[in-house]
């Protein structure tokens, strides 16, 4: 009797500590639930750590057109797969073949404008800007063209659509990332950088760094 007892009781244990398991399993899930909706709700509004910076340059041969130029940013991580800033445009295109054989274009830009970058993935992106910008012209018309050389300042809208590929942007944007884009102006606007002497769009080869702020504190 007394070893049956003792059989009896050593189940009676070991159920009584896989409940007690069970439930201590049960409560941490509940504590870990309640501390991540906790910090969910806490990190909602404003939170400078999504804050980024950073840029890109500029590189394009298309056409008889040379297109130099370096473009900074400062933005916003809006979501783990949006971002979305500012930027600001310093350019320099020389055109050559403009409107007759051996004549130029060379025209100096600034300005900026906002941006989108949506990421279906960490590693590829597609961006939209939206920019006016301020170009200074000077044309130099061939040689013996009879065709006096002028200068002049103008300003247009343009609207760029493209992607890209990155790295790897991380969710949570604390990351660093290299990230390359191809954009195009759909703006149809004549007075736009990103459009040659016919009118033709020139594609924009834009890369640089992603670079998020204030992770440290």
């Amino acid at each position: 009797m007394q070893g049956k007892y003792s059989i009896s009781d050593t189940i009676i244990s070991n159920n009584n500590k896989m409940k007690n398991l069970v439930l201590i399993s049960i409560l941490c899930l509940v504590m870990s639930n309640s501390f991540s909706q906790e910090e969910e709700i806490e990190r909602k509004g404003f939170q400078k750590d999504n804050l980024f910076s950073g840029g890109s340059v500029s590189l394009s041969f298309f056409n008889n057109t040379f297109l130099i130029g370096a473009s900074p940013i400062f933005g916003y991580r809006l979501a783990n797969w949006v971002d979305a800033g500012v930027v600001a445009n310093f350019q320099f295109t020389s055109i050559r073949d403009y409107q007759v054989f051996d004549d130029r274009l060379r025209q100096s830009l600034y300005g900026g404008g906002v941006f989108a970058r949506l990421y279906p993935v960490r590693f590829i992106f597609a961006q939209a800007n939206v920019e006016h910008n301020f170009i200074t012209q000077k044309y130099i018309p061939a040689t013996n063209s009879g065709v006096q050389k002028y200068s002049a300042t103008i300003s247009g809208n343009s609207v760029l659509v493209g992607g890209g590929y990155t790295s790897g942007r991380t969710p949570d944007g604390r990351s660093p990332f290299f990230y390359m884009s191809v954009l195009f102006d759909v703006s149809g606007n004549k007075n736009s950088p990103y459009t040659d002497g016919n009118g033709r769009v020139i594609p924009v080869i834009r890369a640089g760094f992603n670079i998020p702020l204030f992770q440290n504190q």
